[in-house]
């Protein structure tokens, strides 16, 4: 004896069948998109973090010259610095370091050349004895090259970490310079 089906076990027609395949699609696609969105963003903000630590290190690198500079003498202007720093505490002998522009970078070189900032568009050091001055020393005689100003700033224009152009402004106040005794 054969049973007969009823109507509502028969299971699922050609229609419901196409219908729950169209939405496990639309759910996917969409679960997709979404996941994409959130790679597009990460890998952005990974880029301006990336950046951000790259202006951080060198504004780092900079202030840190500058507070352990030794005795020795600083010539600047608007688009170059060298004087030398020492390493108080470890026993470091004096070595010379100069900043400069290079081909859109921010290059130290302190002897060897250390890459420190891509995607300068422009970098002035100005230098404040009184009044902020684009050069030091101020002119060529001896005395003018013994001193020191009591500031150094360096204004950089880069690419920000949007890639959208930032202005920074590091202004750094000098060590006082130990004065030499003088012979009686």
């Amino acid at each position: 004896m054969t049973r007969r089906r009823e109507a509502g076990e028969a299971g699922f027609t050609l229609i419901e069948l196409m219908i729950s395949l169209g939405l496990f699609a639309l759910i996917a696609v969409a679960g997709l998109a979404l996941v994409d969105g959130i790679l597009r963003v990460n890998g952005r903000t990974g880029a301006r973090l990336d950046r951000l630590a790259a202006l951080q290190r060198t504004m780092f690198v900079l202030t840190s010259d500058l507070d352990q500079m030794a005795s020795g003498t600083i010539e600047g202007r608007g688009d170059r610095l060298a004087f030398t720093r020492s390493a108080p505490g470890t026993g470091g002998v004096a070595t010379p370091v100069r900043y400069a522009v290079a081909g859109g970078v921010l290059v130290r070189a302190a002897p060897a050349p250390q890459l420190l900032l891509p995607g300068v568009v422009s970098a002035r050091w100005r230098f404040w004895d009184g009044g902020w001055i684009d050069r030091w020393p101020i002119d060529g005689s001896k005395e003018a090259k013994e001193r020191w100003p009591r500031a150094i700033a360096l204004d950089v224009q880069a690419a920000g970490p949007g890639g959208a152009p930032v202005m920074l402004r590091r202004v750094v106040t000098l060590p006082v310079r130990a004065q030499e005794p003088t012979p009686q």
